[in-house]
């Protein structure tokens, strides 16, 4: 079987996968269960089959969503451990974006960082009053997320190609789809929350793994030309 052949294959696997979960979601909570895991697993194999070069990091990120994705099947018995898992791939991802970054002054990043400080800090004031001892680790996720969002922002204006563009998109539906969670979490819980929140999410992270992609092909043409 050719490359493109198993490529699109395994992105009929993952759209597949999605529909199936959203239908779960809206009508069978056992579909939506079985399904969850498989997003990020196809999102890998949709990679792998994708790319010349694999990136550690990046399958890292990925490998940490999956087991994120898994423990918050289990919603309070695991919740702590979903936050962890999401929060190392974060950083994860801030390692690979931060790669991506020509050298920048300080004062761009705390100018870039103002509009996500600001959406962060709206969110804590909203969910203050729930949190309780989860305060300390939602202000330092909130805190990495932000730093992930402005080094993709960063990233766009210094080079604004498309891949960089489906980077930033992805980090900042990301930060929305994390956003409805603490919301639906600690707020007000919503069905509508929890089916945007999935939507959100798969979306930012396909969006990352296509800026992956195309970011392994042009480092493939840069070493054919030298």
């Amino acid at each position: 079987m050719k490359k493109n052949t198993k490529v699109v294959s395994a992105s009929v696997f993952f759209l597949a996968i999605v529909v199936l979960h959203i239908l779960g979601l809206l009508y069978n909570d056992k579909l939506a269960f079985l399904t969850k895991p498989f997003i990020t697993i196809s999102l890998v194999v949709i990679y792998l089959l994708s790319v010349n070069k694999v990136s550690f990091w990046y399958v890292s990120a990925l490998f940490f969503s999956f087991w994120g994705d898994t423990f918050l099947l289990f919603k309070e018995a695991f919740f702590l451990f979903g936050l962890v898992s999401f929060l190392i791939a974060h950083i994860l991802y801030i390692k690979i974006s931060s790669n991506y970054l020509k050298k920048i002054s300080f004062k761009k990043i705390i100018t870039y960082s103002i509009p996500f400080v600001i959406a962060f800090g709206s969110i804590v004031y909203l969910i203050r009053a729930n949190l309780g001892d989860m305060l300390v680790p939602v202000i330092i996720y909130g805190l990495v997320i932000a730093t992930f969002g402005t080094l993709t922002l960063l990233n766009y204006v210094q080079q604004k190609t498309t891949e960089n563009l489906w980077l930033f998109l992805g980090a900042f539906i990301f930060i929305v789809s994390d956003s409805l969670l603490a919301i639906n979490k600690f707020y007000e819980a919503s069905e509508i929350y929890g089916i945007s929140i999935m939507v959100t999410y798969i979306v930012a992270q396909y969006l990352i793994c296509k800026a992956m992609v195309v970011k392994d092909s042009q480092s493939l043409k840069k070493q054919l030309q030298v």
